[in-house]
């Protein structure tokens, strides 16, 4: 078995054993949050006061998995760079471009709104807004399509229903709820992973016949740790937020993207 298999092996083995367990533990100890209810979704996770990861301000989340793509395009470009020459394949880049765009059609846009989008309108999502009182309104979806923010000044006739509105300038952007809230996190962090083992594998297979230079063992060590922060990620994500299925889609969602990246 080549060494390729292994370490590709290895770390899909991982990450699929995290988001099971995760998932498991989440339901048996009731741990994580249902993100598609909008009752729930624009308020500080049950755990919060006793579970860091479990609050979405935390330093793996602004830092890190809010900006995942960003994290996995300058791992791959620094083992790209540092790559013998003729390792530094066009099939390596095309195959980065090709997650680019799988990214920005599922988190982004496509044709419109972006294909997670979508999975929530079509399974029975609205477009919401979670009024600062606490109470929640449904709004034309055109609303959540453009992302633009309403407030009672805006758009005074989305707030025409009897509601307890604060005083003041207000405004709220909408999101869609109530639907399948594919887990966007879990999508991205599984596809990054997968990706960057990908590349990682094609310098391991070369180190016997083109030793290493010493900027290139740093981008192994910067990829090697990228891939670790996203498996802890999808650990945390696997435990607080969304419900199973969400996850199952999102992780399943994942490898897809990875397997049509592989299709190059």
């Amino acid at each position: 078995m080549s060494l390729k298999v292994d370490v590709q092996q290895a770390i899909f083995a991982i990450l699929t054993l995290i988001v099971f367990l995760g998932t498991v533990y989440s339901v048996k100890n009731h741990t994580y949050l249902d993100t598609s209810d909008p009752s729930l979704t624009n308020l500080p996770h049950h755990l919060h006061e006793t579970h860091y990861f479990a609050t979405k301000a935390n330093l793996l989340n602004v830092l890190f998995i809010k900006r995942a793509w960003a994290w996995t395009s300058s791992a791959f470009f620094f083992l790209w760079i540092t790559s013998p020459r003729q390792q530094r394949s066009i099939r390596s880049l095309s195959k980065w471009a090709l997650g680019t765009a799988v990214w920005l059609v599922f988190t982004s846009w496509f044709f419109g709104p972006a294909l997670l989008e979508r999975f929530i309108a079509v399974s029975g999502g609205e477009c919401t807004i979670s009024l600062p009182s606490g109470a929640t309104l449904s709004i034309p979806s055109e609303f959540c399509s453009t992302k633009s923010s309403v407030s009672p000044h805006t758009h005074p006739s989305l707030f025409a229903s009897p509601l307890l509105l604060p005083e003041g300038h207000w405004t709220i952007v909408p999101r869609m709820r109530r639907g399948h809230d594919v887990s966007g996190h879990i999508f991205l962090l599984t596809m990054s992973t997968l990706f960057l083992a990908d590349q990682l594998t094609l310098s391991l297979r070369s180190r016997s016949n083109s030793p290493w230079t010493p900027a290139h063992k740093y981008a192994v060590m910067y990829a090697f740790g990228t891939i670790t922060i996203w498996l802890f990620a999808t650990y945390t994500t696997s435990l607080y937020f969304h419900t199973p299925l969400e996850k199952l889609t999102g992780y399943l969602l994942g490898v897809a993207g990875y397997a049509l990246i592989r299709m190059i």
